[in-house]
């Protein structure tokens, strides 16, 4: 039976990448995001491959948008088999004591509690049919606060930490929990953190090959198509030349 997955922050980066894997790996894929031409874009081309696709509008700190879009899945769409929580975001990077609360919040409301919305609406059902699998894009910031980091690691942070209470309430059933660290990935994020500066975006990565976002949907991938028995916990990726959030060699051709 063909299974399905449903990714949100679909439109670009990280989310784009594993719509179009995991289409090509034969599953059913449920795009979400608030772009809606974004979103068509990318159901039709994921249709053009020869998969089924689905797209739902709405943003993920909207608990109401998201229960109405979840709920109105029908004929076989319901069952959700992967859920991939990728929708995220960083903005600005200073200090905390001088940085926007307005930002805080943001950041806040979409990479935890949107995280949260996304898992209560989906992995009850999963529960009921014992089977499924949970798949968090967390981040190597979730791991150590670095300068300018502060709110956004923490948001990652809870990332993990909601990832690993999930997995311990879950232990009795035979839904899998997975939480992926990336490092450095050139996707839109950089330029989404600095509001359009893209002369600041592009510095992160120069001197150095960043990660792509298939890197991370293969990543993904291989996680979800892991034996049922395997339940792969926790991946951090990085770049060759990244030891951590802070520590990057820039030696290397970028």
């Amino acid at each position: 039976m063909t299974k399905t997955v449903l990714i949100t922050g679909a439109t670009s980066g990280i989310g784009e990448a594993c719509a179009i894997k995991f289409a090509n790996g034969g599953y059913n894929v449920i795009v979400t995001g608030r772009n809606a031409d974004k979103l068509n874009a990318l159901k039709s081309k994921i249709e053009a491959m020869g998969a089924k696709a689905l797209a739902l509008v709405y943003d993920v700190r909207d608990r109401e948008a998201a229960t109405k879009a979840v709920g109105s899945l029908k004929d076989g769409w319901e069952n959700i088999d992967v859920l991939i929580n990728n929708a995220g975001l960083a903005l600005g990077q200073e200090k905390e004591h001088e940085g926007s609360l307005d930002d805080y919040e943001t950041m806040i409301d979409t990479n935890i509690k949107g995280l949260l919305t996304m898992t209560k609406l989906i992995v009850p059902g999963m529960v009921k049919r014992d089977k499924g699998h949970v798949i968090n894009i967390g981040s190597v910031a979730g791991d150590a606060a670095y300068a300018g980091g502060n709110v956004y690691c923490a948001t990652k942070a809870a990332v993990k930490a909601l990832s690993d209470g999930l997995r311990i309430d879950l232990v009795d059933t035979s839904v899998r929990v997975t939480n992926l660290k990336p490092g450095l990935v050139e996707t839109n994020f950089s330029r989404t953190r600095f509001k359009g500066d893209n002369e600041r975006a592009d510095s992160l990565y120069r001197g150095i090959k960043p990660l792509t976002g298939d890197d991370i949907a293969d990543t993904a991938f291989y996680c979800a198509e892991a034996p049922a028995h395997v339940q792969i916990a926790e991946v951090l990726i990085l770049a060759t030349h990244q030891a951590s959030p802070s520590i990057v060699s820039r030696k290397a051709n970028g």
